[in-house]
């Protein structure tokens, strides 16, 4: 019995390490991007040798510590929102902009708690961010694309990145970094891969830990965006993904694996003594409070990109910071009035509509109309939103209408026929 009970408690605790950890699956969004298209993977080797080179080169004006190598990226953020209640202000947007720039450029109140051990080895990343002003048809922007998604919950699978899937297209990502927020299924983020399709380019977050207003506990400082930030910029997690691996930066000890909940102390794993883990880093899985560094070898490695020939070199030249040539003022898009099928008039005796605004997937598909003996009476495919049916021919009574998509939502409906 009392083993039984030990073994519950485990269980509880891991559940509950598994559950705060800060749940970024770059890694594992990577490894199935390479097993689908293997040549991404020689593209990756190329921009790590490209890199290194960078770095190795001493005299490169784009990891030098001048004020006046600030580098700033011109972002949009995409919203991609379901029920009201998601449909983010604009304030907690300039929240999450506020929380990159603090932390890329080290200007936190919390940085006084980077271990003397460290401090030399902090790094101001003299990298900025601001939203576009510009669109890629050189049109006024605010930089937030809001939009209305038939999708409740989305997967780690680039499927929110395509207005095809419900999603929003990317702007083009050699001039912006997209962000996509939505309803993130079980993580709370990941990133693009280097090198990787143009248009899956940027970073995608969990609403729950996006900005610093109405986030959940633990990571309600923005600095999911930053951990994911810093993967779009080719950092990789301390542990190198493999216990005691090589993030490819020389000044981050080696770790055996990440770190959950907000430590102290000197933490030895991988022989790294006598500092320990560098576990306040932000490519590290500790609570936001805890999070307060990138070291100069990260700097150095994101900022190798931004030098001619490299995969962020065009940003610096981005034309969605510049003025705007266009000046329009945008016609927001008609939110649907609910968020399910609405069948009306009901009961009725010649003719129903079945509004199916709330999604347009729903085109295209077949509803299916039963008695209460089970047995089809009628069928028709739908091909409007507002889906008109003669049931003139019909007798008096009761019937179902009944559908299904292929990702499982149905609808069932009962109509009585007078």
């Amino acid at each position: 019995m009392k083993t039984s009970i030990v073994t519950a408690l485990l269980l509880l605790f891991f559940i509950h390490q598994l559950s705060a950890q800060r749940a970024c699956v770059s890694f594992t969004y990577q490894q199935k991007e390479i097993s689908k298209d293997p040549s991404l993977q020689q593209k990756m080797n190329a921009i790590e040798d490209f890199t290194l080179q960078k770095i190795n080169n001493s005299g490169s004006q784009y990891l030098r510590t001048g004020e006046s190598a600030v580098i700033t990226i011109p972002v949009v953020v995409h919203i991609l929102y379901h029920r009201p209640d998601q449909h983010l202000t604009d304030a907690q947007v300039f929240s999450q902009i506020a929380a990159l720039n603090r932390d890329f450029r080290r200007m936190a109140a919390d940085t006084i708690n980077t271990p003397a051990r460290f401090k030399s080895l902090a790094a101001d990343c003299q990298i900025e961010f601001k939203l576009a002003i510009s669109d890629p048809r050189k049109r006024n922007t605010t930089g937030i694309v809001r939009k209305y998604t038939p999708v409740q919950e989305w997967d780690a699978d680039d499927k929110v990145k395509f207005s095809a899937e419900m999603g929003d297209d990317a702007w083009d990502s050699k001039n912006y970094l997209n962000i996509w927020v939505c309803n993130l299924n079980d993580v709370a983020g990941y990133s693009s891969i280097l090198g990787g399709p143009a248009e899956k380019d940027g970073i995608v977050l969990g609403f729950n830990v996006f900005g610093t207003i109405n986030t959940m506990t633990g990571y309600g400082m923005g600095k999911t965006a930053v951990h994911e930030v810093g993967h779009w910029l080719s950092l990789r997690h301390l542990w190198g993904d493999i216990d005691c691996g090589d993030d490819g930066v020389s000044d981050t000890p080696r770790q055996s694996i990440y770190t959950v909940g907000c430590p102290s102390g000197i933490r030895i794993s991988c022989g790294n003594t006598p500092d320990g883990n560098m576990y306040m880093d932000y490519m590290d899985f500790t609570d936001d409070v805890c999070m307060n560094m990138f070291s100069l070898g990260q700097k150095a490695r994101m900022r190798a990109l931004f030098a001619p020939g490299g995969v962020r070199n065009s940003l610096l030249s981005s034309t969605g910071l510049n003025p705007p040539l266009i000046f329009e003022s945008p016609v927001p898009e008609e939110d649907p009035k609910w968020l399910h099928p609405q069948l009306f008039p009901n009961p009725a005796s010649t003719e129903i509509t079945i509004d199916l605004s709330y999604d347009i997937r729903w085109i295209g598909k077949v509803i299916t109309l039963f008695n209460q003996q089970g047995q089809i009476v009628q069928q028709f495919p739908v091909t409007s939103r507002l889906q008109k049916i003669d049931i003139t021919k019909l007798k008096s009574g009761m019937y179902f209408l009944v559908a299904k998509k292929e990702d499982g939502e149905s609808i069932r409906q009962k109509l009585i026929k007078f």
